[in-house]
């Protein structure tokens, strides 16, 4: 089974800085969405004035009166039951708090049950809509943002949501008590002072474009949540177990044990009808099963039990989406075009001695053979990953220009002498090319780094063995990861595979207890503060955070800080080009692979609006947009040979 994306974030919009996930067609997009960009980024800063929504750059798309956002279909059916399977890659949950960084969450469960103050749309490069806030006045020196409440803005348990609350949700989400990827997801975040029951203003550390919206992501939670019955409060990080008093259009109906949890539209959810929800949250039940592997999830999906499934593996894809529910009309596959690419590579964590030199990382990039995979495993479904912005006009190519140069030098006598010259290509074994070629450059790497071949083993200086452990959590990664274990055994390095429960294995992640592991850093469609989250010197200490490979390079700080600080097109495209030539050049994982196409597997019993999002998680797509469909729809359109649908 190969797999394109590991999800190990919460997939609510608040978890990726400046837009949801980018799904769009980067072959067929990828001109507009510059050009959109250029226009975007080239305005200036408007005063201050209240409005209901907002955009990072230039004006939102969206009129004061809109009725519903494009992608998203009033007129369909707000009724019916979706079964889902496995969501983030979860095989099983403990948690009924998706904030912590102990344990698992509940399937979708931030999705489901938080709003947040305002509403990302889905095809634009960064606005926001009103959601629990009904309007927000930015500063005209962008150092605050003052939000007001939705007077009929309330709680699942009809408690009215003030600004208490709000300051509330933000005070814990910034507390030690909180997982560390919020405390760094808010951070652009000083302090939040309530002006009155109904306004809050968030003051920020430094005027950023992305600030406003960022505060716009805050998931607002009552502060009864876990409270027991004497009225007393546990600390946040002990909240696991109880049901949140939250904010968003689901509540919890049933929970069977730690591999199934149904959700049930909150008839009394107070957003409904608004603009930015019109349309959204069609399914009045929403059923999660988890499985152990992707091939019984597949297996539960043709014969009718699960409705819909995503799939990340080519093969099968290519291969095993097929039998009676195919042949009579009751499945069906779809293709849609994907977006700006994430980055999926092997991770290498810097933390382990025998990964610091720059020497010894390039050549494990090297005994990476996709070509051969793409070829004999993959149906050429994939493409190579070359950039951490692939697909999108922030990814470096060829040579630098003058701005990345001018951002670059300071630095030059620290950084390999690659970043200076045309953009590197991944490693090729196509001819005349081989991997027996890149091997055989990969062994003199190694030997300058001190590493050299003795005693049946790949050896430093004090005779120690280079011992690899890549921990998975994925049955079938086995078939991607062998033969590159072979082509590191070929240089006398000894890997191995070890493959663990979900559960552990996101336990080692958060701890940095692993040597290398496949990961996915998700696009967004501006780069931003998660620049800060990946890459940044402070985030490789943090327990939980996404810089899962050490990464503490005063260049890159330098890169991301002129992103931040970036007011133009030109400025934004040449910070982020000039760290997408770091990164890539110093080798801090193994590029993989992506995907130009979202593969959907869905029953004919389910539809989805004409309008697709440009930006989008597929999960969330499916659980947020689609329906299903009309009962005469179904009687005119089901085969007669066809199984019942009903669920």
């Amino acid at each position: 089974m190969m797999r394109l994306v590991k999800f190990r974030l919460p997939r609510a919009a608040w978890t990726i800085s400046c837009a949801s996930a980018t799904r769009q067609a980067a072959t067929r997009a990828a001109p507009a969405f510059a050009a959109a960009l250029l226009g975007a980024l080239s305005l200036a800063v408007t005063p201050a004035h209240a409005a209901s929504a907002i955009a990072q750059y230039d004006q939102p798309k969206y009129p004061a009166n809109f009725t519903h956002f494009d992608y998203a279909d009033p007129d369909a059916p707000a009724n019916g039951y979706l079964s889902f399977e496995n969501h983030d890659e979860l095989q099983s949950y403990d948690s009924l708090n998706p904030f912590l960084v102990r344990g698992a969450p509940a399937p979708d469960i931030a999705n489901l049950m938080f709003d947040t103050l305002m509403q990302r749309s889905w095809d634009e490069l960064a606005s926001e809509y009103a959601l629990i806030a009904d309007d927000v006045e930015v500063a005209p020196d962008q150092t605050s943002a003052t939000f007001h409440i939705n007077p009929a803005a309330r709680f699942s348990n009809g408690d009215p949501i003030t600004a208490d609350d709000v300051k509330y949700s933000l005070d814990t989400l910034k507390s030690p008590q909180a997982s560390p990827l919020l405390n760094s997801q808010f951070a652009i975040i000083k302090s939040a002072t309530v002006l009155n029951k109904s306004t809050i203003r968030f003051d920020f550390v430094h005027p950023e474009r992305d600030a406003p919206l960022i505060a716009g992501d805050l998931p607002v939670f009552s502060p009864k949540w876990g409270m027991t019955a004497d009225g007393k409060r546990p600390p946040f990080d002990q909240i696991s177990t109880a049901a949140p008093i939250a904010s968003g259009p689901y509540l919890i109906a049933q929970r069977k044990n730690d591999k199934d949890i149904e959700y049930v539209r909150n008839p009394d959810y107070w957003a409904a009808n608004l603009p930015t929800r019109r349309g959204m949250y069609r399914f009045e039940r929403i059923r999660f099963k988890l499985y152990v592997d992707q091939y019984t999830q597949l297996e539960a999906f043709k014969a009718g039990d699960a409705d819909v499934k995503v799939e990340y593996s080519a093969t099968q894809w290519a291969r095993k989406y097929v039998g009676k529910n195919f042949d009579n009309g009751l499945l069906k596959q779809v293709n849609v075009p994907d977006g700006p690419a994430q980055m999926q590579g092997l991770l290498i964590n810097l933390r382990k001695p025998m990964f610091q030199d720059v020497r010894v990382r390039h050549a494990l990039t090297l005994a990476f053979d996709y070509d051969w995979m793409n070829r004999m495993m993959f149906y050429g479904q994939y493409v190579r990953t070359n950039s951490y912005f692939d697909a999108s006009p922030f990814g470096a190519k060829g040579m630098p220009g003058p701005k990345e140069l001018a951002l670059l030098d300071p630095f030059k006598a620290s950084l390999p002498a690659e970043v200076f010259g045309p953009m590197t290509m991944q490693p090729n074994t196509l001819p005349p090319n081989s991997l027996r070629s890149n091997l055989r450059q990969a062994r003199d790497l190694l030997a300058q780094a001190g590493w050299h071949y003795r005693d049946g083993a790949l050896r430093d200086a004090n005779g120690t063995p280079m011992n690899i452990e890549i921990i998975d959590d994925q049955p079938g990664m086995d078939r991607l990861l062998l033969p590159y274990m072979q082509a590191l055994g070929m240089l006398g390095i000894q890997a191995h595979m070890r493959e663990i429960d979900s559960a552990l294995y996101q336990k080692r992640l958060d701890n940095f207890e692993y040597d290398m592991t496949t990961y996915i850093y998700n696009p967004v469609t501006i780069p931003g503060a998660e620049l800060e989250r990946r890459f940044g010197s402070a985030a490789a200490s943090q327990i939980g955070s996404e810089n899962y490979p050490g990464i503490k390079s005063k260049a890159v700080d330098a890169m991301v800080r002129a992103a931040l600080a970036a007011n133009t097109l030109d400025d934004l495209e040449a910070a982020t080009r000039a760290l997408d030539r770091i990164l890539i050049n110093e080798y801090y994982l193994v590029p993989e692979y992506y995907a130009p196409n979202t593969r959907i597997g869905y029953k004919t019993t389910l539809a989805y609006p004409k309008v697709i999002p440009t930006t989008y998680q597929a999960e969330d797509w499916i659980i947020d947009y689609w329906y299903k469909k009309p009962q005469a729809a179904l009687s005119a359109a089901t085969p007669v040979s066809a199984p019942s649908a009903a669920n």
